[in-house]
């Protein structure tokens, strides 16, 4: 059996190794893939002492001694509360399905997996020969002297397919993003100043009911809050996106820094408690910059009337602001006139499908379907959750490289009947026009749905974010640009907003504009992967070394799957890696061969390797597939050698872009 070790003497621990982790106690740091990423001192010393006690319970209280003594004054439950979520938060781990950090109740927490621990001289750490734990769960512990060697562990990270030569029309949201957010908010500032709109942030509600798995009701409810709030006064007062505002659900800044930071003029800051049958909300609004709150009200409601209750604190927060700026009070109707009336059982159920909705992962997508669908089931006539089924299953067929026609026709059919329940539903409308525009490549109809949602809310930023999208497809670049902006001014800390607006110069051969843009996002986070897309401007750029150091990092974040063999197919192929090319394009080839796969990754593979007859062969698959990656065709630099061909231009004027 294996040895245990012993961590008696933790001071002559150089290294912990976990997953994809590297932990380093002397200097502490922590490392993903070599990368470096920032955690707060507590959260970091709670997974300190969690490794050095690998495959043990560290207790509360043992936590409580070594991380806040008797003699600082906080409120322990809820600093560990919030350090076990921020540390979640950095490793990607999830309370309910924990991989790393599991939470044993009314005890303390354990890690999971194997851990590894590296001393910094020989014959440091204390090695006994009993038995190694017979719990299942209980990590490998292993001994190791020297210096640290480089090992490779399996990402576990979703795939994504819109990369360098291999643009799909696919979004992330990763965890972890909120060490970027000073650079960007600066930037949001001073766009604010220059607009007339005021802007208001809705602060992510704190979930004051001690259970973990209470997150997505608070979480929802925050989401919630910003579209409700966002409907009222579109015209007259903007409202920071979900993505923006969760960068600040475990940060110890003031409300008035974070508006600052944000460069919003008001703030909304509140707290949720549950149990089986009541809710408490208390909600403060306050104004940047002013010593005094607005408005601070505490609302009891039976849980049944929740949804009622939040068009009234909606409603209220927003005749407060309009009497501080001398205009009339709200007489609009909601986006959704009969939500009072909405079964609670069914909006708790639409709660926990956003919760995983906003994950971007195959699994996470799956479970939000289920649960959106669990929501239909309680009430046939709850457009939201129609909404919800309709934007999961298309991001899943780009998320997944499935064929089309897997899913996108359920996609259509829930969008459809969203808007039968309720023509006001700007999400609706916004998930129509990617389906027709990936599916159908039906501009016209794309068009009129992308307006139609952002005429029902200006303030949804993905509806900016995807109808900018739609511009760059038909090449109105000038016009997508214009939209990023207005995405990226609603959601400022969101990297996949700036990263497709990067996006937006890459394909207009502004390759000098999109290296600037991408850069920056990769200098603020070097671990999302979106960001890489950098590798097509060096590429056509002819900087070579450049395009094969950042593949290099980017392949270490990425799952292996037919959209990675692709993305290192065409990237190779292009930069003279002739034989690496080869070997991802067998990859493809074998898995088409057991199960086909969206004909795209085929496409840049063999273009990659300058094979434009095989090339041009899949990309007509990929038109009989209805693959959205043809509504790239227009603009997409790396179908260039392709231009000349007759069978490139028909297939140009099929999916009505050959103007």
């Amino acid at each position: 059996m294996s040895p245990r070790v012993s961590l008696t003497m933790p001071q002559n621990i150089s290294y912990y190794r976990f997953g994809p982790f590297e932990l380093k106690p002397k200097t502490r740091e922590l490392f993903k893939h070599g990368v470096k990423l920032k955690l707060r001192p507590q959260p970091f010393r709670v997974l300190e002492l969690l490794l050095e006690r690998a495959g043990e319970c560290v207790t509360r209280d043992e936590l409580q001694a070594h991380v806040w003594p008797s003699n600082t004054f906080v409120d322990f439950e809820h600093g560990l509360n919030t350090a076990i979520k921020q540390l979640r938060g950095v490793l990607g781990d999830s309370a309910t399905e924990p991989r790393y950090v599991e939470t044993l109740p009314k005890l303390g927490y354990r890690i999971l997996g194997d851990v590894e621990a590296g001393a910094a001289v020989p014959a440091s750490p204390t090695v006994s020969t009993g038995p190694a734990p017979t719990d299942q769960n209980a990590p490998v512990v292993r001994a190791v002297t020297g210096a640290p060697e480089v090992v490779s562990a399996s990402p576990d990270r979703a795939s994504w397919a819109l990369v360098a030569g291999v643009s799909l029309a696919i979004l992330l949201i990763i965890g972890g993003l909120a060490h970027f957010k000073k650079p960007l908010a600066a930037r949001s500032s001073q766009n604010a100043a220059a607009s007339n709109r005021k802007m208001l942030a809705v602060l992510p509600f704190q979930n004051l009911t001690g259970d973990e798995s209470q997150e997505y009701f608070s979480d929802g409810l925050t989401e919630e809050m910003i579209a409700q709030i966002g409907r009222i006064h579109p015209r007259e007062f903007g409202v920071i996106a979900r993505t923006s505002v969760m960068h600040y659900k475990y940060t110890s800044e003031t409300a008035d820094q974070i508006g600052r930071e944000l460069g919003v003029q008001y703030v909304l800051e509140g707290s949720v408690r549950r149990d089986s049958e009541k809710v408490r909300i208390n909600a403060t609004l306050l104004k940047v910059g002013s010593e005094t709150d607005l408005w601070s009200h505490e609302y009891d409601r039976e849980l049944n009337n929740l949804l009622a209750l939040q068009e009234e604190i909606s409603r209220e927060i927003s005749d407060e602001i309009q009497e501080t700026l001398g205009g009339p009070k709200s007489n609009l109707p909601s986006g959704n006139p009969s939500t009072s009336q909405k079964s609670y059982e069914a909006y708790d159920l639409y709660l926990r499908g956003l919760f995983f909705w906003n994950k971007r992962t195959i699994p996470a997508l799956e479970q939000a379907i289920s649960y959106f669908q669990q929501a239909i089931a309680k009430d046939p006539d709850y457009a939201p959750a129609y909404a919800g089924v309709a934007n999961a299953y298309t991001l899943l067929t780009s998320y997944s490289l499935t064929p089309s026609s897997t899913y996108m026709p359920k996609a259509r059919a829930a969008a459809l009947r969203a808007l039968e329940i309720n023509e006001r539903l700007p999400e609706a409308h916004i998930a129509l026009a990617l389906i027709v525009e990936n599916y159908d490549w039906d501009w016209v109809t794309a068009e009129r749905e992308y307006r139609r949602g952002i005429e029902l809310n200006p303030n949804y930023a993905t509806g900016h974010q995807w109808y900018a999208e739609f511009l760059t497809w038909r090449g109105r670049f000038d016009e997508a640009l214009r939209q990023a902006e207005m995405a990226r001014r609603l959601d400022p800390l969101s990297l996949i907003i700036a990263t497709d607006r990067a996006a937006v110069y890459y394909y207009s051969r502004q390759y000098d504009q999109s290296i600037q843009n991408f850069s920056a996002i990769l200098e603020m986070d070097p671990n999302f992967p979106r960001a890489y897309m950098i590798l097509s401007p060096y590429t056509e750029k002819g900087q070579y070394d450049r395009a094969l150091q950042d593949l290099v990092k980017w392949h270490a974040l990425m799952d292996d799957g037919p959209a990675t063999s692709a993305t290192l197919a065409f990237i190779y192929g292009r930069c003279g890696e002739t034989e690496k090319a080869r070997k991802e394009l067998k990859k493809i080839e074998e898995q088409n061969a057991r199960e086909p796969i969206d004909p795209s990754a085929l496409v840049f593979a063999n273009l990659g390797l300058k094979k434009n007859e095989q090339a041009l062969t899949w990309l007509q698959a990929a038109y009989t597939q209805h693959s959205n990656v043809m509504t790239t065709l227009k603009v997409n630099p790396a179908f260039d050698p392709l231009r000349a061909d007759i069978r490139f231009a028909e297939l140009l004027r099929k999916v009505g872009l050959a103007e």
